[in-house]
Protein backbone atom coordinates (compact mmCIF):
# COMPACT_ATOMS: atom_id res chain seq x y z
CA UNK A 1 0.00 0.00 0.00
CA UNK A 2 1.34 3.43 -0.92
CA UNK A 3 1.47 6.05 1.76
CA UNK A 4 2.98 9.50 1.95
CA UNK A 5 6.14 9.60 4.05
CA UNK A 6 8.76 12.18 4.86
CA UNK A 7 12.33 11.42 3.87
CA UNK A 8 15.50 13.46 3.58
CA UNK A 9 15.61 15.76 0.57
CA UNK A 10 19.41 15.55 0.37
CA UNK A 11 21.58 12.49 -0.23
CA UNK A 12 25.19 11.99 -1.13
CA UNK A 13 24.16 9.77 -4.04
CA UNK A 14 20.93 9.04 -5.89
CA UNK A 15 20.94 5.80 -7.89
CA UNK A 16 18.39 5.66 -10.72
CA UNK A 17 17.48 2.01 -11.22
CA UNK A 18 17.51 -0.67 -8.52
CA UNK A 19 18.11 -3.94 -10.29
CA UNK A 20 21.46 -5.76 -10.44
CA UNK A 21 23.75 -2.82 -11.16
CA UNK A 22 21.82 -0.20 -9.21
CA UNK A 23 21.07 -2.25 -6.11
CA UNK A 24 24.65 -3.53 -5.89
CA UNK A 25 26.04 -0.01 -6.28
CA UNK A 26 23.68 1.34 -3.62
CA UNK A 27 24.66 -1.49 -1.27
CA UNK A 28 28.40 -0.85 -1.62
CA UNK A 29 28.07 2.92 -1.23
CA UNK A 30 25.81 2.61 1.81
CA UNK A 31 28.22 0.14 3.42
CA UNK A 32 30.91 2.81 3.09
CA UNK A 33 28.76 5.27 5.02
CA UNK A 34 27.31 7.35 2.20
CA UNK A 35 23.71 8.53 2.32
CA UNK A 36 22.15 6.72 -0.63
CA UNK A 37 18.73 6.83 -2.27
CA UNK A 38 17.92 4.30 -5.00
CA UNK A 39 14.70 4.55 -7.01
CA UNK A 40 13.16 2.19 -9.54
CA UNK A 41 10.04 2.63 -11.63
CA UNK A 42 9.11 -1.05 -11.36
CA UNK A 43 7.65 -2.86 -8.35
CA UNK A 44 9.81 -4.55 -5.74
CA UNK A 45 10.60 -8.10 -6.83
CA UNK A 46 9.21 -7.64 -10.36
CA UNK A 47 10.53 -9.68 -13.29
CA UNK A 48 12.56 -8.51 -16.26
CA UNK A 49 13.95 -10.05 -19.44
CA UNK A 50 17.08 -12.04 -18.68
CA UNK A 51 18.95 -15.17 -19.68
CA UNK A 52 19.67 -15.60 -15.92
CA UNK A 53 22.90 -17.51 -16.61
CA UNK A 54 25.49 -16.10 -14.24
CA UNK A 55 29.05 -16.63 -15.38
CA UNK A 56 31.96 -17.07 -12.99
CA UNK A 57 32.68 -13.32 -12.52
CA UNK A 58 29.11 -12.69 -11.31
CA UNK A 59 29.18 -15.71 -8.99
CA UNK A 60 32.52 -14.52 -7.60
CA UNK A 61 31.03 -11.13 -6.78
CA UNK A 62 27.98 -12.58 -5.03
CA UNK A 63 30.22 -14.89 -3.03
CA UNK A 64 32.53 -12.04 -1.99
CA UNK A 65 29.55 -9.97 -0.87
CA UNK A 66 28.12 -12.84 1.20
CA UNK A 67 25.00 -13.17 -0.97
CA UNK A 68 25.63 -16.39 -2.89
CA UNK A 69 24.24 -18.64 -0.15
CA UNK A 70 20.95 -16.71 -0.21
CA UNK A 71 20.71 -17.17 -3.98
CA UNK A 72 21.36 -20.91 -3.67
CA UNK A 73 18.82 -21.23 -0.84
CA UNK A 74 16.22 -19.70 -3.15
CA UNK A 75 16.13 -23.01 -5.03
CA UNK A 76 18.12 -22.05 -8.10
CA UNK A 77 20.12 -25.18 -8.98
CA UNK A 78 23.91 -25.10 -8.85
CA UNK A 79 25.28 -25.51 -12.38
CA UNK A 80 28.24 -27.89 -12.70
CA UNK A 81 28.52 -28.22 -16.49
CA UNK A 82 28.08 -26.17 -19.62
CA UNK A 83 27.54 -28.03 -22.91
CA UNK A 84 28.05 -26.43 -26.33
CA UNK A 85 26.16 -28.01 -29.25
CA UNK A 86 27.68 -27.19 -32.63
CA UNK A 87 25.20 -28.90 -34.89
CA UNK A 88 25.59 -32.60 -34.12
CA UNK A 89 28.80 -32.10 -32.13
CA UNK A 90 28.63 -31.79 -28.33
CA UNK A 91 31.39 -30.19 -26.28
CA UNK A 92 30.79 -30.58 -22.53
CA UNK A 93 32.72 -28.26 -20.23
CA UNK A 94 32.80 -29.13 -16.51
CA UNK A 95 32.52 -26.22 -14.09
CA UNK A 96 35.23 -26.56 -11.49
CA UNK A 97 34.18 -25.70 -7.93
CA UNK A 98 36.26 -23.30 -5.87
CA UNK A 99 36.21 -22.37 -2.18
CA UNK A 100 32.91 -20.65 -1.57
CA UNK A 101 31.78 -21.22 -5.17
CA UNK A 102 30.26 -24.69 -5.72
CA UNK A 103 29.44 -23.94 -9.36
CA UNK A 104 27.52 -21.45 -11.47
CA UNK A 105 23.89 -20.45 -10.90
CA UNK A 106 21.01 -18.90 -12.88
CA UNK A 107 18.41 -17.40 -10.50
CA UNK A 108 15.19 -15.77 -11.65
CA UNK A 109 15.47 -12.01 -11.59
CA UNK A 110 12.54 -11.92 -9.18
CA UNK A 111 14.93 -13.65 -6.77
CA UNK A 112 18.31 -12.09 -7.54
CA UNK A 113 17.17 -8.48 -7.76
CA UNK A 114 15.20 -8.79 -4.52
CA UNK A 115 18.24 -10.21 -2.68
CA UNK A 116 20.41 -7.32 -3.87
CA UNK A 117 17.76 -4.73 -2.94
CA UNK A 118 17.39 -6.26 0.53
CA UNK A 119 21.17 -6.16 0.95
CA UNK A 120 21.22 -2.48 -0.06
CA UNK A 121 18.54 -1.69 2.51
CA UNK A 122 20.35 -3.70 5.18
CA UNK A 123 23.46 -1.62 4.44
CA UNK A 124 21.50 1.58 5.09
CA UNK A 125 20.38 2.68 1.61
CA UNK A 126 16.84 3.94 1.09
CA UNK A 127 15.27 2.10 -1.86
CA UNK A 128 11.97 3.26 -3.34
CA UNK A 129 10.10 1.26 -5.98
CA UNK A 130 7.18 2.38 -8.16
CA UNK A 131 9.06 5.68 -8.34
CA UNK A 132 9.93 7.44 -11.59
CA UNK A 133 12.61 10.03 -12.25
CA UNK A 134 10.93 12.88 -14.12
CA UNK A 135 13.97 15.09 -14.48
CA UNK A 136 17.54 15.73 -13.44
CA UNK A 137 18.41 19.05 -11.85
CA UNK A 138 21.47 21.03 -12.94
CA UNK A 139 23.33 24.01 -11.56
CA UNK A 140 24.32 27.06 -13.60
CA UNK A 141 27.53 25.33 -14.70
CA UNK A 142 25.70 22.29 -16.11
CA UNK A 143 26.63 19.96 -13.25
CA UNK A 144 23.98 17.45 -12.20
CA UNK A 145 22.73 18.33 -8.72
CA UNK A 146 19.87 15.90 -8.11
CA UNK A 147 16.59 14.51 -9.41
CA UNK A 148 12.87 15.16 -9.47
CA UNK A 149 10.94 11.97 -8.73
CA UNK A 150 7.28 10.96 -8.62
CA UNK A 151 5.57 7.89 -7.21
CA UNK A 152 2.63 5.99 -8.72
CA UNK A 153 0.16 8.43 -7.15
CA UNK A 154 1.89 11.43 -8.62
CA UNK A 155 3.52 12.71 -5.45
CA UNK A 156 6.51 14.81 -6.50
CA UNK A 157 9.80 15.34 -4.67
CA UNK A 158 12.94 17.26 -5.55
CA UNK A 159 16.00 15.49 -4.17
CA UNK A 160 19.45 17.05 -4.06
CA UNK A 161 22.56 14.91 -4.46
CA UNK A 162 26.25 15.41 -5.10
CA UNK A 163 26.15 12.52 -7.57
CA UNK A 164 23.44 10.84 -9.66
CA UNK A 165 24.20 7.33 -10.87
CA UNK A 166 22.35 6.00 -13.91
CA UNK A 167 21.70 2.29 -13.52
CA UNK A 168 18.54 2.46 -15.60
CA UNK A 169 19.34 0.13 -18.46
CA UNK A 170 20.10 0.30 -22.16
CA UNK A 171 17.66 3.15 -22.80
CA UNK A 172 18.97 5.06 -19.78
CA UNK A 173 17.12 8.31 -19.08
CA UNK A 174 20.13 9.55 -17.13
CA UNK A 175 22.52 8.88 -20.02
CA UNK A 176 20.24 10.64 -22.49
CA UNK A 177 19.60 13.61 -20.24
CA UNK A 178 23.30 14.28 -19.59
CA UNK A 179 24.22 13.59 -23.20
CA UNK A 180 26.67 10.81 -22.34
CA UNK A 181 28.80 10.29 -25.46
CA UNK A 182 28.82 6.86 -27.12
CA UNK A 183 32.43 5.71 -27.37
CA UNK A 184 31.94 2.42 -29.27
CA UNK A 185 29.00 0.88 -31.10
CA UNK A 186 28.73 -2.83 -31.91
CA UNK A 187 28.00 -4.18 -35.36
CA UNK A 188 25.53 -7.00 -34.66
CA UNK A 189 21.90 -7.06 -33.54
CA UNK A 190 20.20 -10.25 -32.39
CA UNK A 191 16.57 -10.85 -31.41
CA UNK A 192 15.78 -13.20 -28.53
CA UNK A 193 12.57 -15.01 -27.57
CA UNK A 194 12.26 -16.13 -23.94
CA UNK A 195 10.01 -18.78 -22.38
CA UNK A 196 9.88 -20.94 -19.24
CA UNK A 197 9.03 -24.64 -19.16
CA UNK A 198 9.76 -27.61 -16.92
CA UNK A 199 13.46 -28.43 -17.05
CA UNK A 200 14.08 -31.75 -18.86
CA UNK A 201 15.03 -34.39 -16.30
CA UNK A 202 17.77 -35.91 -18.47
CA UNK A 203 19.57 -32.63 -19.25
CA UNK A 204 21.64 -30.91 -16.60
CA UNK A 205 23.61 -27.69 -16.56
CA UNK A 206 23.67 -24.98 -19.20
CA UNK A 207 23.12 -26.03 -22.82
CA UNK A 208 24.01 -23.76 -25.74
CA UNK A 209 22.89 -24.68 -29.27
CA UNK A 210 24.19 -23.20 -32.54
CA UNK A 211 23.15 -23.57 -36.16
CA UNK A 212 22.85 -21.56 -39.35
CA UNK A 213 21.62 -18.05 -38.47
CA UNK A 214 20.20 -19.27 -35.17
CA UNK A 215 21.10 -20.15 -31.61
CA UNK A 216 19.24 -21.41 -28.56
CA UNK A 217 19.82 -22.00 -24.87
CA UNK A 218 18.46 -24.10 -22.02
CA UNK A 219 19.21 -22.54 -18.61
CA UNK A 220 17.90 -24.22 -15.42
CA UNK A 221 16.48 -21.74 -12.93
CA UNK A 222 14.16 -21.63 -9.91
CA UNK A 223 11.03 -23.73 -9.30
CA UNK A 224 12.11 -26.65 -11.48
CA UNK A 225 11.90 -24.50 -14.60
CA UNK A 226 14.36 -23.77 -17.35
CA UNK A 227 14.64 -20.58 -19.34
CA UNK A 228 14.47 -21.47 -23.05
CA UNK A 229 15.87 -18.86 -25.41
CA UNK A 230 15.80 -18.80 -29.20
CA UNK A 231 18.02 -16.22 -30.90
CA UNK A 232 18.07 -15.07 -34.53
CA UNK A 233 19.37 -12.00 -36.40
CA UNK A 234 17.09 -9.01 -35.90
CA UNK A 235 16.50 -8.82 -39.65
CA UNK A 236 14.90 -12.29 -39.60
CA UNK A 237 12.81 -11.38 -36.56
CA UNK A 238 11.45 -8.30 -38.31
CA UNK A 239 10.70 -10.14 -41.55
CA UNK A 240 8.00 -12.35 -40.03
CA UNK A 241 9.29 -14.29 -37.02
CA UNK A 242 7.73 -11.84 -34.57
CA UNK A 243 4.22 -12.47 -35.93
CA UNK A 244 3.99 -15.88 -34.21
CA UNK A 245 6.64 -16.33 -31.54
CA UNK A 246 5.40 -19.73 -30.37
CA UNK A 247 5.27 -21.43 -33.77
CA UNK A 248 8.41 -19.93 -35.25
CA UNK A 249 10.33 -20.16 -32.00
CA UNK A 250 9.48 -23.80 -31.35
CA UNK A 251 10.28 -24.81 -34.94
CA UNK A 252 13.67 -23.15 -34.68
CA UNK A 253 14.31 -24.76 -31.28
CA UNK A 254 13.33 -28.21 -32.59
CA UNK A 255 15.76 -27.80 -35.49
CA UNK A 256 18.63 -26.80 -33.24
CA UNK A 257 17.89 -29.19 -30.37
CA UNK A 258 15.72 -32.14 -31.44
CA UNK A 259 16.49 -33.92 -28.14
CA UNK A 260 14.31 -31.40 -26.33
CA UNK A 261 11.23 -32.88 -27.97
CA UNK A 262 8.13 -31.01 -26.83
CA UNK A 263 10.01 -29.06 -24.18
CA UNK A 264 10.67 -25.42 -24.75
CA UNK A 265 8.73 -22.46 -26.00
CA UNK A 266 5.58 -24.38 -26.94
CA UNK A 267 5.32 -25.70 -23.37
CA UNK A 268 6.06 -22.36 -21.71
CA UNK A 269 4.16 -21.81 -18.48
CA UNK A 270 4.44 -18.04 -18.98
CA UNK A 271 3.66 -15.79 -21.91
CA UNK A 272 6.61 -15.64 -24.29
CA UNK A 273 8.61 -12.42 -24.26
CA UNK A 274 10.90 -11.04 -26.91
CA UNK A 275 13.74 -8.57 -27.19
CA UNK A 276 14.15 -7.23 -30.72
CA UNK A 277 17.85 -6.67 -30.22
CA UNK A 278 20.20 -3.71 -30.47
CA UNK A 279 23.89 -3.31 -31.29
CA UNK A 280 26.25 -3.21 -28.33
CA UNK A 281 27.18 0.17 -26.95
CA UNK A 282 29.88 1.58 -24.68
CA UNK A 283 29.15 5.05 -23.29
CA UNK A 284 31.29 7.57 -21.45
CA UNK A 285 31.21 6.36 -17.84
CA UNK A 286 31.08 9.66 -15.95
CA UNK A 287 30.78 13.41 -16.14
CA UNK A 288 29.99 16.43 -13.92
CA UNK A 289 27.79 15.04 -11.16
CA UNK A 290 26.89 11.77 -12.94
CA UNK A 291 28.09 8.19 -13.37
CA UNK A 292 26.76 5.24 -15.40
CA UNK A 293 26.82 1.55 -14.42
CA UNK A 294 25.25 -1.60 -15.85
CA UNK A 295 23.62 -1.53 -19.29
CA UNK A 296 23.36 2.26 -19.03
CA UNK A 297 27.12 2.44 -19.49
CA UNK A 298 27.95 -0.80 -21.29
CA UNK A 299 25.55 -3.04 -23.18
CA UNK A 300 26.48 -6.10 -25.20
CA UNK A 301 24.15 -8.64 -26.81
CA UNK A 302 22.58 -11.19 -24.42
CA UNK A 303 23.71 -14.05 -26.69
CA UNK A 304 26.88 -14.44 -24.60
CA UNK A 305 25.00 -14.21 -21.27
CA UNK A 306 27.45 -11.84 -19.66
CA UNK A 307 25.30 -8.85 -18.71
CA UNK A 308 24.93 -9.58 -14.99
CA UNK A 309 28.67 -10.16 -14.68
CA UNK A 310 29.26 -6.76 -16.30
CA UNK A 311 26.70 -5.13 -13.99
CA UNK A 312 28.17 -6.47 -10.74
CA UNK A 313 31.78 -5.85 -11.82
CA UNK A 314 31.09 -2.23 -12.75
CA UNK A 315 28.91 -1.65 -9.69
CA UNK A 316 31.93 -2.41 -7.54
CA UNK A 317 34.34 -0.48 -9.72
CA UNK A 318 32.08 2.56 -9.85
CA UNK A 319 31.32 2.46 -6.13
CA UNK A 320 35.03 2.23 -5.30
CA UNK A 321 35.74 5.30 -7.44
CA UNK A 322 32.92 7.28 -5.82
CA UNK A 323 34.11 6.39 -2.33
CA UNK A 324 37.63 7.49 -3.25
CA UNK A 325 36.14 10.85 -4.15
CA UNK A 326 38.57 11.99 -6.83
CA UNK A 327 38.53 12.66 -10.55
CA UNK A 328 41.53 10.36 -10.91
CA UNK A 329 39.57 7.49 -9.33
CA UNK A 330 36.68 7.99 -11.76
CA UNK A 331 39.12 8.04 -14.66
CA UNK A 332 40.69 4.79 -13.43
CA UNK A 333 37.23 3.24 -13.19
CA UNK A 334 36.48 4.10 -16.80
CA UNK A 335 39.86 2.83 -17.98
CA UNK A 336 39.41 -0.43 -16.08
CA UNK A 337 35.83 -0.84 -17.29
CA UNK A 338 36.82 -0.21 -20.90
CA UNK A 339 39.78 -2.60 -20.70
CA UNK A 340 37.31 -5.35 -19.71
CA UNK A 341 34.42 -4.26 -21.93
CA UNK A 342 36.20 -3.89 -25.26
CA UNK A 343 37.35 -7.53 -25.60
CA UNK A 344 33.97 -8.80 -24.35
CA UNK A 345 32.11 -6.59 -26.82
CA UNK A 346 34.38 -7.64 -29.69
CA UNK A 347 34.01 -11.34 -28.88
CA UNK A 348 30.25 -10.99 -28.47
CA UNK A 349 29.97 -9.19 -31.80
CA UNK A 350 31.97 -11.95 -33.49
CA UNK A 351 29.49 -14.54 -32.20
CA UNK A 352 26.34 -12.42 -32.65
CA UNK A 353 27.12 -11.62 -36.30
CA UNK A 354 26.17 -15.20 -37.34
CA UNK A 355 28.79 -14.99 -40.08
CA UNK A 356 30.64 -18.03 -38.74
CA UNK A 357 30.63 -21.68 -39.68
CA UNK A 358 30.14 -24.41 -37.07
CA UNK A 359 33.77 -25.32 -37.68
CA UNK A 360 35.19 -21.93 -36.66
CA UNK A 361 32.62 -20.93 -34.02
CA UNK A 362 34.49 -22.77 -31.20
CA UNK A 363 37.47 -20.49 -31.81
CA UNK A 364 35.23 -17.45 -31.28
CA UNK A 365 33.97 -18.94 -28.05
CA UNK A 366 37.58 -19.43 -27.02
CA UNK A 367 38.19 -15.70 -27.56
CA UNK A 368 35.24 -14.93 -25.30
CA UNK A 369 36.59 -17.32 -22.69
CA UNK A 370 39.97 -15.56 -22.76
CA UNK A 371 38.35 -12.19 -22.16
CA UNK A 372 36.44 -13.67 -19.21
CA UNK A 373 39.71 -15.04 -17.76
CA UNK A 374 41.09 -11.51 -17.71
CA UNK A 375 37.98 -10.38 -15.90
CA UNK A 376 38.31 -13.14 -13.31
CA UNK A 377 41.93 -12.10 -12.78
CA UNK A 378 40.81 -8.51 -12.19
CA UNK A 379 38.21 -9.55 -9.63
CA UNK A 380 40.69 -11.83 -7.90
CA UNK A 381 43.14 -8.94 -7.64
CA UNK A 382 40.60 -6.62 -6.03
CA UNK A 383 41.17 -6.26 -2.35
CA UNK A 384 39.04 -8.45 -0.10
CA UNK A 385 39.03 -5.57 2.38
CA UNK A 386 36.20 -3.06 2.11
CA UNK A 387 36.76 0.68 2.20
CA UNK A 388 36.58 2.14 5.70
CA UNK A 389 33.22 3.84 6.34
CA UNK A 390 33.15 7.53 5.48
CA UNK A 391 30.79 10.27 6.54
CA UNK A 392 30.07 11.42 2.99
CA UNK A 393 31.71 12.65 -0.16
CA UNK A 394 34.71 14.99 0.22
CA UNK A 395 33.59 18.14 2.02
CA UNK A 396 35.01 20.40 -0.67
CA UNK A 397 32.64 18.92 -3.23
CA UNK A 398 29.43 19.23 -1.17
CA UNK A 399 27.92 22.37 -2.65
CA UNK A 400 24.22 21.55 -2.52
CA UNK A 401 21.53 24.12 -1.99
CA UNK A 402 19.25 23.48 1.00
CA UNK A 403 15.90 22.03 -0.06
CA UNK A 404 13.08 21.62 2.48
CA UNK A 405 11.82 18.17 3.48
CA UNK A 406 9.45 16.98 0.76
CA UNK A 407 6.75 14.29 1.03
CA UNK A 408 6.55 11.49 -1.51
CA UNK A 409 4.63 8.25 -1.68
CA UNK A 410 6.61 5.11 -0.82
CA UNK A 411 5.86 1.45 -0.34
CA UNK A 412 4.41 0.94 3.11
Amino acid sequence: MLQTVQFPSRFDVVVVGARCAGAATAMLLAEAGLRVLAVDRQAYGSDTLSTHALMRPAVMQLSRWGLLDSVIRSGAPVIRSSTFHYGDEEVPVPIRPEPGIPGLIAPRRTVLDRILVDAARDAGAMVLHDTTVHELTFDSHGRVRGVVVADARGHIAKVAAELVIGADGFGSFVARRVGAPTLVTGRASVAHVFGYAAAPKDLHGYHWYFGVNAAAALIPTNDGLACFVVSIPTSQFDSGFRADLVTHGQLKLATLAPELGTHGLAASVERLKAFRGAPGRLRQAYGPGWLLVGDAGFFRDPLTSHGISDALRDAEGGATAVISGSEAALRRFQEERDSMAMPILAATDDISAFDWSLANLPERHKQLSESMKAEVALLTARSQCRQQPVAGLPEASLQIESIPQTPIGANG
